[in-house]
């Protein structure tokens, strides 16, 4: 069946013909016709599957004869994620080409007047977040009478990212006889209580999680120590040497830790994900895109709906926890009928990463073929990167610092004691002194940069001063004997 044959707008259809879309996906085919005859929606769909055209197609064509008023928009469409929203934002501007309609963008970390003022205008569709959303509701800048259509899109990733209450209470604002269309992964309790509370008789359809990889993308794994995996990834850039790559972590901080070890070892590498401000991550990706830099370090979140087709090498860096992600991942390459290549790294002996990959395994039904780590760095047992860590502090300590201790060091063995100088004086507060009130004190420990070494414990190895960044004139003065000694 063609999208020719479904009720759509024919300036949809025009579009639709002009981008080269003839055949509905699965979840379009399920979609279109219920939505049209505006019966609720319960969708479970995973990111790829074409879900976007599935509730945009409809939405338009039943919104196509109407304008919306200021301050009152008649559809709301909720994503979990900036990137997502403007993905959608984008296919709207696409679909919507020949059509008199105008969208308006809510999203954090950009400055919210622009936002205003297309609100002000007379938005018909809002994609937005739900935090932003409930922010220019809450302001007054919106007015939801008119609401019509309401897409909870990505439910599952609400639900992971706390968002849950604030899309209940946006479902609680509109008003009950608008026509709901949910999108989820999963379908756990807490997005199944929305459904149940928020929607009316919803068609439920349903689309088997993607499972198949692009046959244009090379997968592998490469097994790897925690400690050595930021030395595999050099390792792996500086031999294959990859156009341009995008790098998987699990986590906020380990993008961090990971573009800085890359930046440090000369490699051209930003950093993407959640906590990053808006405007920064939209010229992150535009120099990305733009080839100004060749490796993109991103979370999950902050790198769903990137498309760029010169991506030639992907890297999970870690294991995704969610078999789906894998696929999601490593489909960020082989676009546009260019090969590509993706590399996993993975330790042998944790329980979590070999749960996670099994579940990779199960859901693209074929084994990933190894690869030895020794072919990208060396067998040696050592850490590299914590050796690097530790060579600058060490370099401190024995150049600058340890001339500055032997200076010191010997001024204090030749100048008398400062206490000794001054007069005792024996001052009472209350009836008590302050040396006898300081004495029932727990005695501190002396230390510099937080390491919290004692007098006595440098007394015990005088060495180790040496190693101290800074080195108080009083603790030189305590152990200076103990350094003559020596």
């Amino acid at each position: 069946m063609t999208f020719s044959q479904y009720p759509l707008h024919e300036d949809i259809l025009k579009v639709l013909e002009e981008i080269g879309f003839t055949e509905p996906t699965s979840v379009q085919a399920q979609t279109i016709e219920p939505a049209l005859a505006g019966k609720d929606i319960l969708g479970i769909a995973q990111t790829g599957t074409g879900k976007t055209g599935a509730f945009l197609l409809p939405l338009l064509t039943m919104m196509a004869k109407g304008r919306a008023r200021a301050r009152m928009p008649r559809c709301v469409i909720l994503e979990p994620t900036r990137e997502l929203a403007t993905q959608v934002e984008e296919e709207f501007k696409k679909f919507s080409k020949y059509l008199s309609m105008n969208s308006a963008l809510l999203i954090g970390g950009v400055s919210s007047k622009p936002q205003e003022q297309m609100i002000e205008k007379g938005a018909d569709i809002l994609i937005a977040t739900p935090g932003r959303f409930l922010d220019q509701y809450e302001r007054g800048k919106l007015l939801l009478n008119d609401i019509k259509y309401l897409v909870v899109d990505e439910a599952d990733r609400m639900l992971d990212m706390g968002f849950i209450p604030d899309v209940e209470k946006i479902c609680s604002l509109t008003p009950f006889t608008r026509q709901t269309l949910l999108f989820s992964a999963t379908m756990p309790q807490a997005i199944g209580n929305i459904a149940e509370n928020f929607m009316s008789a919803p068609v439920r359809v349903e689309v088997a999680r993607q499972s198949s990889v692009n046959e244009n993308v090379t997968q592998y794994l490469i097994p790897a120590s925690e400690r050595r995996k930021r030395e595999l990834l050099r390792g792996l850039f500086n031999k294959e040497k990859p156009e341009s790559s995008i790098v998987f972590c699990n986590s906020k901080r380990g993008v961090d830790v990971l573009t800085q070890s890359l930046q440090k070892h000369g490699f051209s590498a930003s950093a993407l994900h959640g906590d990053i401000p808006q405007n920064l991550r939209t010229k992150v990706l535009d120099a990305f895109r733009n080839r100004n830099i060749s490796v993109l370090v991103a979370s999950d979140v902050a790198a769903r709906g990137i498309d760029i087709p010169h991506v030639s090498c992907v890297v999970n860096f870690d294991i995704p926890s969610h078999a789906e992600d894998y696929v999601h991942r490593i489909g960020r390459t082989g676009r546009g009928g260019n090969k590509g290549i993706a590399y996993s790294f993975f330790a042998e002996n944790s329980e979590k990463d070999s749960k996670y990959l099994q579940a990779v395994e199960e859901l693209i039904q074929i084994p990933v073929p190894r690869l030895n780590a020794s072919d990208y760095i060396s067998a040696d047992v050592g850490d590299s990167d914590e050796q690097e860590e530790r060579a600058p502090r060490r370099g401190r300590g024995r150049g600058e610092n340890a001339e500055r201790t032997e200076r010191y060091t010997k001024s204090a063995a030749e100048r008398p004691r400062r206490e000794e100088e001054k007069p005792k004086i024996e001052a009472k507060e209350g009836g008590r002194d302050r040396k006898e009130r300081g004495s029932d004190r727990p005695k501190r420990g002396y230390s510099s940069g937080g390491s919290g070494d004692s007098v006595e414990s440098l007394r015990n190895d005088p060495q180790r001063i040496s190693d101290m960044d800074e080195i108080p004139s009083f603790l030189l003065r305590s152990v200076a004997p103990y350094l003559n000694a020596e």
